[in-house]
């Protein structure tokens, strides 16, 4: 199984970059992983979000495989506790498919991106930047690794 994160637009934060670069490494050493940008959409300020979502969606479905399991962190989606995570993170590696973790642009996902995918997190009620999600959900991706390894990382 590998696992990548496919996000919409460069992060521009340095204090972000090295958080995704730490978690990044870190997850790599229990699964392949790589994360993918897909560039901003240039003058989108004369589209109406729909069409901004409409544009997103076919560049995201662009880089899904038809065996890959798509999965979208989306305000619509499931919440779960983190060792509940783990739990979903165990069964995306039993499965063997290579897994596609989605982080939207600002206005969300396309209808056609939500025909396509099977699971949808939540991580929050609450909004965050689409820079700063990045690393809470790589802290997240990496605190379940460790629990289903039973490393000392987690406490409950």
């Amino acid at each position: 199984m590998k696992i990548t994160l496919l996000v919409i637009g460069k992060t521009t934060f340095d204090f972000v970059k090295q958080g995704v670069n730490e978690y990044a490494e870190r997850i790599g050493r229990y699964a392949p992983f790589s994360i993918f940008v897909i560039e901003g959409l240039k003058k989108s300020q004369s589209l109406s979000d729909e069409q901004v979502k409409q544009k997103e969606g076919e560049l995201i479905l662009k880089q899904i495989k038809p065996t890959d399991t798509l999965i979208l962190l989306d305000e619509k989606g499931k919440r779960f506790t983190s060792v509940g995570f783990s739990t979903h993170v165990a069964a995306w590696m039993q499965s063997g498919k290579d897994v596609v973790l989605v982080i939207g642009g600002a206005y969300g996902f396309s209808e056609t991106v939500y025909q396509r995918v099977q699971h949808k997190i939540s991580l929050s009620d609450m909004t965050f930047s689409h820079q700063l999600i990045r690393v809470i959900f790589l802290e997240q991706l990496y605190r379940a690794f460790t629990i289903l390894r039973g490393e000392p990382y987690h406490h409950e």
